[in-house]
């Protein structure tokens, strides 16, 4: 799957996950490979970023999620990193 994170400013992250986790506005979720399409809303919280390498943490202050065809695209209004 393939991830990018946007802020108003700058491209945060932009590669191939295993899964990501946001946090949700009814609760954080986890993307795994081959989710259902689906738009989402997402509050302040903690973005867990898994690769086959490595997890990455991220600080969100807000945003959404688009996911369709193992593409995720957050558009955050900000990010601090964890």
């Amino acid at each position: 799957m393939n991830l990018e994170i946007l802020t108003p400013d700058k491209k945060v992250f932009d590669g191939e996950v295993i899964s990501v986790t946001v946090p949700g506005t009814m609760g954080s979720f986890e993307v795994l490979n081959n989710h259902a399409p689906i738009i989402s809303t997402l509050e302040k919280g903690q973005v867990i970023i898994r690769t086959t390498s490595k997890t990455e943490k991220l600080i969100i202050n807000g945003g959404a999620i688009e996911v369709i065809d193992n593409k995720i695209i957050v558009l955050a209004e900000g990010v601090m990193e964890s």
